[in-house]
């Protein structure tokens, strides 16, 4: 059981708490305190109410507020309490939620103290956080820049008169040259750098420590844990340093710098651990969103404390924090525990989840459950009680609906028209491909993949530099040349679009590069002609050098010119064709949506109903379909494109309904976050043969992505091998569960031939409409 400390309660805090009906902290299993919302913006407005009460309090004090999307809320709520502090609405707000509205808190009165920042990188660049905190809090909180502790890596030991570049070439600072002889002048003069570098660091956190410490620290948290860029095994005595980061972190910051072959030759400076506690009356927040956070918050609050938990370390601070949404807290024990007490009556998800997650927890089959096992974790006990203790009540009840999902999963479907939506080019793939490998095969299905975003994001500079210049030589040689003759490239000629399709696939199929080739330039020279109205030779010419000189001089992580994104944009729906190809559909079956909220900014707008939502409406009228399938992640979980996209579809749902009111949607998840298997309905069994057909197709269609530039922090690779793997985790969660048997004694092939599952959601339109309100209303502002 936790080490009982004196815990500080603000007056916020208690407001909140109030309102929740939580207590603070449980005591049986949690180290800090926690304070639980409904959802993201809430998130954002508790803590500017906090932050606003602690500067009230503290005029003069020192803060430390976090970069990335994260504080996205926060910075929103505060800038608008700090702007609109008088009018009704804010002062009505701030009452509230605790707040005494009538003191407007002095932000020139400040100290701020930037947190970290990527090294080497130029503080100019818009994706450095040098330029984040000058943007959003220097200047957008009216802080006094004059009082700030800045990362400006380009006044670090660079000799005067020198660019970093000339000292780093490529970027890649070698610290093994802190303990070893320089064996070049270019060494040399990087050992004098990193150590003014290290010198540097000593003095910032000298400055830190003269201001008393840090007052008010605001955080997010890591794939593996981090605080600020304190890693995984970050000693908790640590401070501010130059140092290299881990896997998880780099893949996290790729498309901050573009791309993880980038942010893997990026070193760090940080604010240590022991920096962000030095004061033990510190107000430490870490904020956590969505159900993907989860384990990670598991570790940071419920496990002792250790190096591989970094924030473990503020186990011993009374003002400690973590506030959550209800999906970064549901692996917390004792809050599961509380939820199914208060439950007035369980549903049938929540016995099969407490059951699911026993019968893994004690590796056994749920049937050999005993008694003792129900006993040992208290939701699980609970839920007996709610049976009168009759334990094979509660584990055939939950062995039986498993497995009516497996056979709901294997079930032949036939006249049926299906419309597959895809926030990004991949999601469908990723997410099922093995069960629309089945889908195809009847004649009487018919099926449309639909895409709703350009994803020009996951496309690298050096990807599209390498294309142009193949196309270079390419629109100069005699093929192309008898091919424009034909006015092949014209961007309305449809038949040309699916030969150039054919012509790769013809490549694939004789495994020749030049083939393969061909069809990618055809297909990228149809498509320059298409952004640029240009069909001349020599002007064409002229725009692949422009673009070529574009490629070659920009920072990885820029945000792109508008016809940059729409030009990465067509090279991904290239993509997307390819693979559609494999399995014979042409490319009027395939239609991208573009919608326009997406702009690769780092705070998205929302859809809008004439830009984004009528035009998957009218694709559904058009085609008819009896299938909708969604990508339905949870709260702040995955990219926020799938919930924007979602919701999207939501509302041309609700305009079709009155064509067709018995459409279904399926709910699928993918990389990015995995159903329960109590939250799936439909369980899909997947051979070797279909992992194979994914592979494949995934590697020779999807060459943006072959290199995972923009990979999970869950694997390093590309992004079919951790869909293979989830696959795989979730056929063996119902071998456990289940028993081998089930698989490889049943009647049917297609079931002793299943390694892997994919776990499907189906529900008719007054079950997707509740779960996507209740999604909405998760991410909506209050």
């Amino acid at each position: 059981m936790p080490a009982k400390k004196s815990v500080k309660i603000s007056h916020v805090e208690e407001v909140w708490l109030a309102k929740l009906e939580r207590q603070l902290i449980y005591p049986q299993k949690e180290h800090i305190g926690i304070i639980e919302v409904v959802n993201f913006p809430a998130l954002g407005k508790l803590t500017a109410l906090r932050f606003i009460e602690w500067v009230q309090e503290n005029p003069g004090g020192v803060i430390s507020l976090p970069t990335g999307k994260t504080p996205e809320h926060f910075i929103k709520r505060v800038k608008f309490y700090l702007s609109n502090w008088d009018s009704p609405e804010a002062q009505k707000d701030l009452s509230e939620g605790g707040v005494d509205p009538t003191i407007k808190p002095d932000m020139k009165s400040l100290h701020f103290v930037q947190i970290d920042d990527f090294y080497p990188i130029d503080p100019e660049q818009t994706n450095s956080f040098y330029y984040y905190v000058n943007k959003f809090y220097i200047k957008g909180f009216g802080l006094d820049g004059k009082k700030a502790l800045l990362i400006n890596t380009a006044q670090l030991g660079i000799p005067r008169g020198r660019k970093m570049t000339a000292v780093f070439p490529d970027n890649i600072v070698d610290l093994s040259l802190r303990v070893r002889q320089p064996g070049t002048r270019v060494e040399r003069r990087q050992k004098a750098v990193i150590a003014q570098v290290d010198q540097w660091c000593m003095e910032y956190e000298s400055h830190i420590r003269k201001l008393g410490g840090i007052g008010f620290f605001l955080g997010g948290i890591g794939p593996d844990g981090h605080i600020a860029f304190n890693v995984r095994g970050s000693d908790h005595y640590s401070t501010t340093r130059l140092m290299p980061t881990n896997y998880e972190t780099q893949a996290a910051a790729a498309t901050d710098l573009g791309g993880v072959e980038v942010a893997k030759n990026r070193l760090v400076i940080t604010i240590g651990l022991a920096t962000i506690t030095l004061s033990k009356d510190v107000v430490v927040i870490i904020i956590a969103a969505g159900e993907a956070k989860a384990p990670t918050v598991f570790n940071a609050i419920q496990q002792p404390k250790s190096i591989l938990f970094p924030a473990t370390v503020l186990h011993d601070l009374p003002n400690a924090r973590f506030y959550l949404t209800k999906g970064a807290a549901c692996l917390l024990t004792e809050r599961v525990y509380v939820d199914v007490k208060r439950a007035a009556q369980l549903s049938e998800e929540v016995v099969e989840r407490v059951v699911i997650n026993l019968a893994l927890e004690r590796n056994r089959r749920i049937g050999d459950l005993s008694r003792d096992d129900f006993n040992s974790i208290r939701s699980s006990a609970e839920v007996l009680r709610r049976f009168e203790g009759d334990v094979s009540a509660v584990t055939g009840k939950v062995q039986q609906n498993l497995i009516e999902k497996v056979e709901r999963g294997r079930a032949d479907i036939q006249n049926t028209t299906f419309m597959h939506m895809g926030p990004h080019h991949d999601d469908i793939m990723l997410g099922y491909l093995g069960y629309v490998a089945h889908l195809v095969r009847p004649v009487t299905n018919k099926h449309t993949f639909n895409y709703a975003t350009s994803g020009f994001t996951a496309v690298t500079n050096g990807y599209v530099l390498d294309l142009l210049q193949k196309l270079k030589v390419w629109i100069v040689s005699d093929e192309f040349r008898n091919l424009m003759k034909e006015d092949y490239f014209r961007p309305d000629f449809e038949i040309g679009r699916s030969r150039d399709v054919f012509q790769y696939l013809d490549g694939i199929a004789a495994h020749s590069r030049t083939m393969k080739d061909e069809g990618e330039a055809r297909r990228l020279l149809r498509n320059l002609i298409f952004l640029y109205e240009e069909d001349s030779v020599t002007r064409l010419l002229n725009r692949i050098d422009e673009l070529i000189n574009y490629f070659q001089t920009q920072y990885p992580g820029k945000k792109d010119l508008s016809h940059i994104q729409q030009l990465k944009g067509v090279i991904r729906e290239w993509e997307a064709d390819l693979l559609w190809g494999y399995f014979g559909f042409n490319t009027q079956s395939v239609n991208h949506i573009r919608m326009g909220f997406y702009k690769g900014e780092i705070f998205e707008e929302q859809p809008e109903t004439n830009r984004d939502v009528l035009p998957i409406y009218k694709l559904m009228e058009r085609d008819r379909p009896d299938v909708v399938t969604v990508a339905l992640d949870p709260e702040g979980s995955g990219p926020d494109t799938h919930y924007k996209v979602l919701q999207a579809t939501t509302e041309a749902l609700r305009r079709y309904e009155k064509i067709k009111p018995d459409v279904q949607v399926w709910g699928y998840r993918n990389v990015w976050y995995r159903f329960h298997p109590s939250e799936a309905n439909m369980f899909v069994p997947i051979s070797l043969n279909s992992m194979a057909i994914m592979e494949n197709a995934f590697m020779k269609c999807f060459g943006s992505q072959r290199e995972a530039s923009f990979p999970s922090y869950e694997y390093d690779g590309p992004f079919y091998r951790l869909a293979q793997k989830i696959m795989v985790e979730q056929y063996q969660m119902l071998k456990t569960c289940l028993g081998r048997e089930l698989f490889g004694s049943h009647d049917s092939p297609r079931m002793r031939a299943a390694h892997g599952l994919v776990f499907l959601r189906q529900m008719d339109l007054k079950e997707f409409y509740q779960h996507s309100e209740k999604l909405r209303s998760s991410m909506q502002e209050l």
